[in-house]
């Protein structure tokens, strides 16, 4: 198998994750729209500065668990910061979901097109032929 048809290969127990991470993404959603306090345009604005909230949490226990504020030393450890990035990539699926139904799909022909373009571009290079005299 290539190194293009691993990224693109999908087993099943991929398939059932996927199909379960965007299920739950899906009641999530839903959950949250149901409590919206605003809706609409303003609701889905709010939906993606969220995201900006939890990127800056990130940040900050990334800042937390190196002791990089000397003031405080360190307050965090790298398992939060992989929970602030589970909570960066949960809200931006959720963002997602807000502004399309269709947000599995966007996101997997995005995915596949981001993928192809990486891992073409991380492909050996080719000799370049001699120039002919």
């Amino acid at each position: 198998m290539s190194h293009d048809d691993t990224a693109t290969a999908t087993t099943p127990a991929a398939a059932d994750a996927a199909a379960g991470l965007w299920d739950t993404v899906d009641a999530l959603w839903a959950s949250l729209e149901a409590r919206q306090p605003i809706g609409g345009r303003e609701g889905l604005l709010l939906a993606v500065l969220k995201l900006s909230e939890e990127v800056g949490e990130t940040a900050q226990a990334v800042i937390g668990a190196t002791g990089q504020n000397p003031r405080k030393g360190t307050t965090h450890s790298w398992d939060d910061v992989q929970a602030e990035l589970c909570d960066v990539v949960f809200t931006a699926l959720i963002a997602l979901r807000t502004l399309t139904p269709d947000a599995r799909e966007v996101f997997a022909r995005h995915l596949d097109r981001v993928a192809r373009r990486t891992l073409q571009s991380t492909a050996p290079p080719q000799p370049t032929p001699p120039e002919a005299s």
